[in-house]
C-alpha cells in the first residue's frame, strides 16, 4: 500500500527517511569527524515516530536509520518495534547503517526481532594500520581491534538472519586516495570470501571539517577498473532512486556496487530526505546549516501530527537541491555547510 506520494519542484517522489539516532560515534571517521556531545533539543523515540508516520503518509517506503553511530541509541529496538505498524501504510523496509563496533551476537539478534531488515556496515580497510588511519585512531593495535569487532559483527549479522545474498547486508567502505585506495582489491576480495556485497563510496564533500578536495577523490571509472583487472564483471546498473550503480562478478563471486555522488552524480532521482537527531530536516546531504527546518518547532504540545505532515510536505514541495550535478559551478568555501555526522551519511 502507497500512501500520496508528494513532488518536489524537479518531479522527484519523497520515498526515503534518513533519521540520525545521534551526533555521537565510538570513532572518528577522517570523512566524517562527528561531535563528542549529543546537540541540544535531542528527539525523543515518541518524537521520531511521529515524524515517521507523517513520513510514511507523504510516500516514504524505506526508512533508514543512521547517525553517528545508531548502536549508542538504547531505544533503537523500541524506535523499530513503535513503527511496525506503519508497515500497513506502506513502510517497506527499515534499515540500518552503523560501523558495527557495538553490533555484538545479543543485539544482532535483537534488532531481527525488532523488525530490522537491512544492515550496512561499514569497513574502510583490512588491516589495523588502514583502520586507524580512517577512523581516528591513534594506535595501529586498537585499528586491529576495531577491525576483528567489525569482522565480528559481519558474523554476527549473519548468524541472527540478516541475510547477505539477498542484500540484508552489505559492506560500506568510503575511498580516500593517499589513504585507503590501496584497500581496493583486498576490501573486494573480503567481500567475495565473506559472500557480502561491497559498496564502494567516493569521497564526498559533506560539511567542512572533513579537508574535501577533488584530489583525494578515486573516481568510480578508476576503482571499478582496477577490480575489472582483476575479477572480470558484467553491469547491473542503477535502479531509479538508488544511490549505487552495481556490477557482478562473472566468475560467479557476488556483486560490487559503487556510490559515484561526485564523478557520475544522480540528483536527478534522489529521493531522500534527511533529519538529524535534533529533528532538523535537510533536503540534501550537501546543504548548508541554514537549509534546515527544524521540525521541534511543530512537535509542542499544541500542535498535533498535521502539523509535522503539512511542515514537512511544504518544505519538500519546495525542494530543488541537485547540488552534486552543479558542484562545478560553484563551491563557496565561507558557507557552514550541514556536518556529515548530523545527516548521516
Amino acid at each position: 500500500m502507497r500512501n500520496n506520494v508528494i513532488l518536489d519542484k524537479l518531479d522527484r517522489p519523497l520515498g526515503v527517511l534518513r533519521l540520525s539516532l545521534t551526533a555521537r560515534c565510538n570513532l572518528a571517521c577522517t570523512y566524517c569527524l562527528p561531535d563528542s556531545l549529543e546537540p541540544p533539543g535531542l528527539l525523543s523515540t515518541t518524537n521520531r515516530v511521529t515524524i515517521i508516520t507523517a513520513a510514511v503518509k507523504l510516500g516514504v517506503g524505506s526508512l533508514k536509520l543512521t547517525g553517528g553511530e545508531p548502536l549508542l541509541n538504547p531505544e533503537l529496538e523500541a524506535l523499530i518495534r513503535a513503527v511496525k505498524p506503519l508497515r500497513q501504510k506502506g513502510l517497506e523496509e527499515i534499515t540500518l547503517t552503523t560501523n558495527g563496533v557495538l553490533l555484538t551476537a545479543d543485539r544482532a539478534k535483537s534488532l531481527k526481532a525488532a523488525g530490522l531488515d537491512r544492515i550496512s556496515i561499514s569497513l574502510d580497510g583490512t588491516t589495523g594500520a588502514v583502520v586507524a588511519k580512517m577512523a581516528g585512531l591513534k594506535a595501529e593495535y586498537a585499528g586491529k581491534q576495531t577491525l576483528e569487532k567489525v569482522f565480528a559483527a559481519i558474523g554476527n549479522a549473519q548468524a541472527s538472519g540478516f541475510d547477505s545474498s539477498n542484500g540484508a547486508l552489505k559492506l560500506n567502505a568510503v575511498i580516500k586516495r593517499n589513504a585507503n585506495n590501496d584497500q581496493l582489491l583486498p576490501l573486494a576480495q573480503l567481500a567475495r570470501t565473506l559472500g557480502v556485497e561491497l559498496r564502494l563510496i567516493e569521497f564526498m564533500d559533506v560539511g567542512n571539517r572533513n579537508q574535501w578536495n577533488s584530489a583525494a577523490v578515486v573516481p568510480a571509472a578508476e576503482m571499478l577498473a582496477e577490480i575489472k583487472r582483476e575479477w572480470p564483471l558484467e553491469p547491473l546498473g542503477r535502479n531509479r532512486h538508488n544511490t549505487a550503480s552495481r556490477w557482478r562478478y562473472l566468475d560467479g563471486g557476488g556483486s560490487l556496487a559503487i556510490v559515484a555522488s561526485i564523478s557520475s552524480p544522480f540528483c536527478g532521482d534522489c529521493n531522500r530526505l534527511r533529519i538529524t537527531a535534533d529533528g532538523i530536516a535537510y533536503k540534501c546531504l550537501f546543504a548548508t546549516q541554514r537549509d534546515g527546518l527544524d521540525l521541534k518547532l511543530f512537535l509542542q504540545s499544541s500542535c498535533d501530527a498535521a502539523a509535522i505532515e503539512n511542515a514537512i510536505s511544504t518544505f519538500w514541495l519546495n525542494r530543488k537541491d541537485q547540488y552534486s550535478e552543479e558542484r562545478h559551478l560553484n563551491r563557496a568555501t565561507n558557507i557552514e555547510r550541514a556536518e556529515m555526522a548530523y545527516l548521516g551519511g
